[in-house]
């Protein structure tokens, strides 16, 4: 009897330690389980023949909030960050920065590093022409003696073939987490950017908080196309109230599918939130890395 008993209990100890050593197993496999997260088509990379003389305007997306926008051989980069980002990445950048051969201008909506990547532009310098951004963000880039330019907002400069004039933002978050010895971040310090080409108009809005004003801009024939449900950005709401104001505009979508950070409202955007809310959703770009888009004028 005792030994029939003594069996039973090395077999309910047997059984216990089972049951544990699954519940520890699934445990650490939720700890480890990784969340999902948007991400673009693979890259295309590109190179020399992305920066030659055309009758077109061409844009490619780089990554992050970054473009390039070739107009009839003028080259132009929008806040590129193509190394030395802080966070993981998930995307191959399309190109390297060593491999970018020249630039007209780059173009800096405000200093956060997902914009105002220093890496990435220290490297841009020897092969840029200029660089142009808002007074306060041209005052960083002056203290660096980089070619750069600070305009006010609704200010104009032309690039080439190009024109281009500062729109609002209302990005100043800083304010709200204030650090010791910190400045006070006004609006102006960060801009979006109407860039007229002889091909149509691109609008780069930056990072911004939805405002009035943006409703009601001169249409645009692309806007890059920032949908992140960030409160210091548009919101995903807020977003699709904006592509609806221009229910023809194509949406070349921007700031998603880059960083990994699946639990960072920043970062974390997916397009499948947006087909049906958006008008006319077959305007939605999805680019990968490095894809050529052709810009064409709006019927009007």
């Amino acid at each position: 009897m005792r030994a029939k008993q003594l069996a039973i209990l090395l077999l309910i100890t047997m059984l216990t330690e089972t049951v544990l050593a699954q519940q520890t197993t699934d445990s650490l496999a939720k700890k480890t389980e990784k969340k999902y997260q948007a991400k673009p088509p693979q890259s295309q990379p590109f190179g020399n023949e992305a920066f030659g003389s055309f009758k077109t305007t061409t844009l490619r997306w780089l990554g992050m909030a970054g473009f390039l926008i070739n107009s009839r051989g003028t080259n132009l980069m929008v806040d590129p960050l193509l190394q030395g980002f802080d966070m993981p990445i998930l995307i191959e950048f399309p190109i390297k920065t060593k491999d970018v051969p020249r630039l007209d201008a780059v173009l800096i909506t405000h200093a956060d590093n997902d914009h105002f990547s220093i890496p990435t532009n220290k490297e841009l310098v020897g092969v840029t022409k200029a660089f142009h951004s808002t007074i306060y963000v041209d005052s960083l880039m002056k203290n660096m003696a980089w070619p750069s330019f600070g305009h006010d907002i609704g200010g104009e400069f032309k690039v080439g073939n190009v024109s281009v004039k500062l729109t609002p933002a209302d990005h100043a978050y800083q304010n709200s987490y204030p650090k010791p010895g910190q400045r006070h971040f006004k609006n102006e310090d960060a801009c979006g950017f109407m860039i007229q080409t002889p091909d149509g108009t691109i609008w780069a809005p930056g990072d911004s908080r939805l405002m009035d004003l943006h409703l009601n801009l001169p249409t645009p024939d692309a806007i890059l196309f920032d949908f992140s449900d960030s409160e210091w950005h548009f919101t995903l709401a807020g977003a699709i109230k904006l592509a609806n104001a221009y229910p023809d505009t194509p949406l070349l979508l921007s700031h998603w599918g880059s960083v990994d950070a699946p639990d960072f409202s920043p970062f974390n955007g997916d397009p499948k939130s947006l087909y049906d809310r958006v008008v006319n959703p077959k305007r939605i770009i999805v680019l990968a890395p490095g894809q050529p888009y052709t810009l064409k004028k709006l019927e009007r």
